[in-house]
């Protein structure tokens, strides 16, 4: 059976915003601080985003680190952003490597079939379709390295991830919850591991190495993979990294740091609200919430001060220090 990840998609979007509309509790902090003043406006506002790229409306990219001067196509959809290259595919599979450092400097894939995510390590393209399979690409011969069809799955979460390369191996993220280990100089499946089993809207949402532990997230569970597997099961509106943390923000409204082994450091609850995404900077993390405030914590103490920032519903991406809603830029500090 075959699946149109973009129904899905825009399925999941839809019971999303319906639940949130649908409830009439709000997120009211107790207290606020002074109001944020540390956002920009841009000539240019978000229309779609991807897990790692968000493409503005002239058709030009914004990465986790800024600004691409690159025009995607009006017939593809954006994808990501990879070892210099952007990536973009049309629905029925003509995808399209751009150079971000020559956009003079395209290589184009006839691959017949929708793509959902894609990832380049050297001469390797790396492709999980949308009806899950999984496939590695020769970019400079256009030769399929290796090939493997998915499990079926029901629904997706509109949160795809892209194909993950990591000394010598390439972790395939799935659209029915697992992580499927391929050996890139063999061409060779090694392992599959099962982040979660759920029947609806369990792809991989997160996938990051930290501390030498791979860590994976559907929007159900928490898979931190070394010498064992540990899961936990939380719902996952948002996660954020960093050097030795992983934080999360769920859907009951609680703001969690974990260990690299996921052990619980600090917890704070809000209630009813509902996260939007997380930014780490610093000795403080950054939660922008849906009512139109912004959550700031020290990461150690997990204080923290509430402030009413200036933003309109519509898509969010985050860069390394700032997040992306619409036209504004909202900065932290």
């Amino acid at each position: 059976m075959k699946f149109n990840l973009f129904k899905y998609a825009l399925f999941s979007t839809i019971i999303v915003l319906f639940c949130a509309c649908s409830s009439k509790e709000v997120y009211k902090p107790l207290k606020l601080a002074a109001d944020w003043k540390a956002y920009e406006t841009s000539k240019h506002t978000i229309i779609d985003t991807s897990s790692n790229v968000a493409l503005l409306e002239d058709r030009t990219v914004l990465t986790h680190n800024g600004l691409v001067n690159v025009a995607i196509k009006s017939s593809h959809r954006l994808i990501s952003e990879s070892d210099g290259w952007i990536i973009s595919a049309s629905v029925d599979g003509n995808l399209s490597l751009t150079s971000q450092n020559d956009i003079g400097i395209v290589k184009n894939f006839t691959l017949k079939k929708s793509v959902a995510g894609a990832s380049v390590f050297g001469n390797d393209l790396a492709v999980t379709f949308a009806d899950n399979e999984i496939a590695l690409y020769d970019i400079q011969t256009k030769s399929v390295l290796f090939k493997e069809q998915g499990g079926e799955f029901t629904a997706v979460d509109s949160r795809i991830v892209n194909p993950f390369f990591m000394r010598g191996l390439v972790l395939f993220p799935s659209l029915d919850g697992k992580v499927i280990f391929v050996n890139n100089n063999k061409k060779k499946r090694l392992r599959t591991v099962i982040v979660s089993s759920e029947d609806n809207f369990n792809n991989v949402i997160a996938l990051e190495l930290i501390q030498n532990k791979i860590i994976a997230a559907t929007s159900y569970k928490i898979l931190a993979i070394a010498k064992k597997e540990i899961r936990v099961k939380y719902e996952v509106r948002s996660i954020a990294y960093d050097e030795g943390e992983v934080f999360i923000a769920t859907k009951q409204g609680e703001i969690i740091s974990l260990t690299p082994e996921l052990q619980v450091k600090s917890k704070l609850k809000l209630p009813f609200a509902h996260f939007y995404a997380m930014v780490s900077n610093g000795d403080k993390l950054y939660v922008l919430e849906k009512e139109g405030y912004l959550i700031v914590l020290d990461k150690k103490s997990f204080d923290y001060t509430v402030h009413e920032v200036d933003f309109d519903d519509g898509f969010v991406f985050t860069s390394k220090k700032s997040f992306f809603v619409n036209d504004k830029k909202i900065l932290t500090k």
